[in-house]
């Protein structure tokens, strides 16, 4: 799981903003909501590759956390409010969530 917040008042850092959203779509990460992508894994192993993958691309401002997680512990996840993406459905099972 990517978790970022990223300054958007200017025209280049709006610019920022979307270059880093759409790399990380590139990489294989969906959007769960505003801000915080994740990305389905094999294994501990691919999920610390993919954010060393990240972590090539970061932008010089802002906050970009990640968190790997295991698809048991994300399945605990409780919505509040609100439905679940249908993002989710397109991670399958028995995978390593990176967040």
């Amino acid at each position: 799981m990517i978790m970022f917040d990223l300054p958007v008042e200017t025209k280049k850092q709006r610019r920022t903003y979307t270059q880093f959203r759409k790399e990380l779509i590139r990489n294989g990460f969906l959007m769960m909501q505003f801000s915080i992508y994740i990305k389905s894994c094999i294994n501990k192993e691919s999920a610390r590759g993919t954010i060393a993958a990240v972590q090539k691309f970061l932008p010089k401002d802002g906050h970009v956390r990640s968190i790997i997680i295991t698809e048991k512990q994300f399945e605990q996840m409780k919505i509040l409010v609100g439905e679940e993406d249908k993002n989710i459905e397109l991670l399958g099972t028995n995978r390593t969530i990176e967040f």
